[in-house]
């Protein structure tokens, strides 16, 4: 599967940076996932559950707080104020 860089950061730091598969999360209109390859725009996050599939297949699920997604043509962006991953 096509991957494609991934960064989630925080004002603490970077919480995930790496290549996935799929990231899914909640925005304010609902549950979306992102792929390679996907069309470019920016949507307010909202809290709620979060889940990284990792260029290797791993699922990372857990949760994060509000922020902002932003999805460009060379990197997906999501800054927060808090992700948990359970099994990161």
């Amino acid at each position: 599967m096509s991957t494609f860089p991934l960064l989630i950061s925080s004002p603490d730091g970077d919480l995930f940076r790496g290549d996935a598969e799929m990231l899914i999360l909640r925005g304010t209109e609902g549950d979306l996932a992102v792929m390679a390859g996907h069309v470019p725009f920016v949507t307010a996050v909202v809290k709620g559950a979060c889940t990284v599939v990792t260029a290797g297949g791993e699922r990372k699920e857990g949760t994060i707080e509000d922020g902002l997604l932003t999805v460009d043509k060379e990197q997906v962006t999501v800054l927060t104020s808090a992700l948990t991953l359970n099994n990161a």
